[in-house]
């Protein structure tokens, strides 16, 4: 497993560049998640933009103000923030790269280096503002295409997503709630994350964003769904990575003939969260370096494969499925069929018997996809013209 950027070009290359230690892979891989679902998203929005299903809206914007005291403030406050940690990070590299994210989180910086590069970034934000004051700011009306929106609407997925993925998580494990509020800055407060919470609170905001804008709710959510079901997938890909503790159940039974033993039980050396017995194989990275003590399902793989398979199949339906909305429904039914059954082999909280937090969710988007796939296809035949 590779916990670091750093570790696997260690690994793979030889090269030793302890700056990447700031690099998570798995937060690597969901970065990479949300640039295909933003690619796909893009491509979706143009093709419906041309079918005329997507119309511009028209939006009044004021041109020419100076910058505002807000504007600096943030500004300020963002370069401080860079300002202290980085000159700190320059004058202790070795030290800060040992544990970089005790040294995020830590009360370490440059006081220095702070206020320096905070007026910088003031400076920048009120000249670029003054360059563009006029002596008498105006408004205009722009219209913005749907795809024009692709970047908002993915900042405010990554945003509201990893919001509901520590939220969803701290629901299925409150002592670690509870340890936060304790203390803010201990260890765990960004490890720890279930997806299903970030899909569920990013769905509703983006939908918000979506009504906000003028974009029809309906093609908003069948342009993004098949490129959240990808960007799913790799995610997973991320988890396996780093081996971040989202595997299976323990699978001691030999393996099949037909498949690699990889891909059957693993053992996990390396992970991100250091559970296990010590690792005495290569390669072996300080503070990481254990290994399950029995082999267990890779579950993380067999979610990549799913997903991007499932992709595949709402990308090639997008054009066909009618009437708006039927693609969306279908995706929800997909992913909460696979994740339901994968969690029947794979470690969890358990929250109610034997039923995990993500089985209820799974069983729910089920229901909800079906019962909306039902509903729009009678509405599309209660609306179909009748024959003579």
């Amino acid at each position: 497993m590779y916990p670091t950027l750093y570790h696997a070009l260690l690994d793979l290359t030889g090269l030793d560049l302890p700056g990447l230690k700031f690099l998570n892979s798995f937060g690597f891989f969901v970065a990479l998640a949300f640039l295909f679902a933003s690619w796909t998203l893009g491509l979706e929005l143009r093709r419906r933009e041309g079918l005329g299903l997507l119309q511009p809206v028209t939006r009044k914007v004021t041109i020419g103000l100076p910058a505002t005291p807000l504007e600096l403030i943030t500004n300020g406050l963002l370069g401080f923030l860079i300002g202290w940690k980085g000159l700190f990070l320059l004058l202790n590299f070795t030290e800060s790269t040992a544990n970089p994210q005790d040294f995020l989180l830590s009360g370490q910086g440059s006081i220095l280096g702070g206020i320096a590069v905070s007026g910088l970034f003031v400076w920048m934000k009120w000249r670029e503002k003054e360059k563009a004051k006029l002596p008498e700011p105006k408004t205009e009306e722009i219209r913005m295409q749907a795809h024009e929106h692709g970047g908002n609407i993915t900042m405010v997925a990554a945003l509201w997503g990893l919001i509901g993925a520590k939220l969803f998580h701290w629901l299925e494990n409150p002592d670690e709630f509870v340890a936060f509020i304790k203390n803010p800055g201990g260890e765990g407060v960004f490890s720890g994350l279930t997806m299903y919470g970030g899909l569920i609170l990013a769905g509703f905001m983006v939908i918000r964003y979506f009504r906000k804008n003028g974009i029809p709710a309906w093609q908003g959510m069948d342009s993004a769904a098949p490129g959240v079901m990808l960007a799913y997938g790799i995610g997973r890909i991320g988890c396996q990575v780093s081996g971040d503790g989202d595997w299976g159940i323990v699978n001691t039974a030999p393996t099949p003939g037909w498949l690699p033993d990889w891909l059957w039980a693993y053992n996990y050396p390396n992970n991100v969260n250091g559970v296990g017995v010590p690792f005495s194989g290569e390669p072996c990275f300080p503070g990481y370096c254990t290994v399950l003590p029995e082999p267990v399902y890779p579950t993380p793989l067999y979610e990549v494969m799913m997903s991007v398979a499932l992709f595949f199949v709402l990308w090639s339906l997008r054009k066909r499925l009618q009437p708006a909305g039927m693609i969306f429904f279908l995706f929800l039914f997909l992913n909460g069929l696979e994740r339901f059954f994968i969690e029947k082999i794979r470690v969890n909280v358990k929250v109610w018997g034997d039923i995990t937090q993500a089985e209820i969710i799974a069983t729910l988007l089920m229901l909800a996809g079906a019962a909306g796939i039902y509903r729009l296809r009678r509405g599309m035949k209660r609306n179909a013209p009748s024959g003579t």
